[in-house]
């Protein structure tokens, strides 16, 4: 891809972004919205495979109807109100469009066909803007809003996203997939406390960033793509690898690893909510989660390849590890002693 093409698109994203989650008119948010939809769409058909263009073609479809529900919402609330500013959304019916608008945007249940298929479709550092960036203008909306929406209906999206996440994620051999059903999960746990403590809805987006960052770039340095290349991989980079397995399990929330810090804070949120038996189930369908992180950690480090005569084993590569990674790996595996610090926040 050109750089001047690409540079305009990142420059793009990033100005989309910023107008987005700096506004307070509802009509400046939708610009920003549309700015990124527009930027993505030459990162994500950018090696021209019919597969990437069909991606960039879906995205494009279910993001401007999603964009078109949000104009709609908003406008029905400035006509029963009278107000176009954010944290005035109070009519019921504008509520429930900006819900819907919202889901499809970040790819809830039962709005999340789209999303492992346009991963599919794209390069992995394309999917790791699509997994982590993309997703931060539509939380911001979702968190200036978050007093007016309907708990139940947020309650059931994110119970119905946590259990979709787990069991269609149990049977993926690509491993963009396998992150894209682990994305709509995690989505599930954030959408669950966002009615009652949205900080934390933020910080778990935060710390869910930052465990996906380095599984991203830990899988496009030794070019993964299968469960099945993935088990020859570890000669490439062995300490890459074995780092990989920490990492996948912190993203499956694990006690001693980061990934365990927001489920703890969530589900400590909705006890003190008195609404425990929500937080158990969400709390069981993490397991299904778990199974598939311990697949892709079993694949990645513990299986050996058939060692046969004619087997050919791939070099072990010279490139080191970009510091960037390894600040990232480190952050995602070992920021849980960090967690009294988070209490003690005002």
């Amino acid at each position: 891809m050109n750089p001047q093409a690409k540079l305009l698109s990142i420059t793009s994203l990033f100005l989309g972004t910023t107008i987005t989650i700096t506004s307070n008119h509802w009509v400046m948010a939708w610009t920003g919205l549309e700015i990124n939809t527009l930027a993505i769409l030459p990162l994500i058909s950018k090696s021209h495979h019919p597969r990437a263009i069909e991606a960039a073609t879906k995205y494009f479809l279910v993001q401007a109807a999603a964009s078109a529900l949000l104009l709609f919402s908003s406008m029905t609330n400035a006509w029963y109100i009278g107000q176009w500013d954010i944290t005035q959304l109070t009519h019921p019916t504008s509520c429930l469009l900006l819900t819907t608008a919202i889901s499809i945007k970040l790819g809830l249940v039962p709005f999340h066909f789209w999303f492992p298929e346009i991963l599919q479709g794209t390069s992995l550092t394309t999917g790791l803007l699509l997994a982590t960036a993309l997703k931060f203008p539509p939380i911001t909306l979702l968190l200036l809003t978050s007093s007016s929406l309907n708990p139940t209906l947020l309650t059931t999206m994110a119970v119905a996203s946590a259990a979709l996440g787990g069991w269609a994620g149990l049977n993926q051999t690509q491993t963009r997939k396998i992150l894209a059903f682990s994305s709509i999960s995690h989505l599930g746990w954030m959408a669950i406390i966002l009615v009652y403590n949205p900080k934390l809805t933020l910080i778990t987006f935060y710390l869910y960033c930052l465990m996906t960052v380095p599984i991203f770039l830990t899988l496009d340095t030794i070019k993964t793509l299968k469960l099945t290349t993935m088990s020859t991989a570890w000669t490439k980079i062995p300490s890459l690898t074995a780092t990989l397995m920490l990492m996948l399990l912190s993203l499956a929330g694990l006690p001693p690893l980061t990934g365990f810090l927001p489920k703890w804070l969530i589900i400590q949120e909705l006890t003190k909510q008195e609404m425990t038996p929500t937080a158990t189930i969400i709390a069981l369908l993490s397991l299904l989660g778990l199974f598939f992180y311990l697949r892709l950690a079993y694949c990645a480090t513990i299986t050996l390849p058939p060692n046969s005569i004619n087997h050919m084993k791939q070099w072990q590569t010279n490139k080191s590890t970009k510091m960037l990674t390894t600040t990232f790996i480190t952050l995602s595996i070992m920021l849980l002693p960090l967690s009294p610090m988070i209490f003690a926040a005002p």
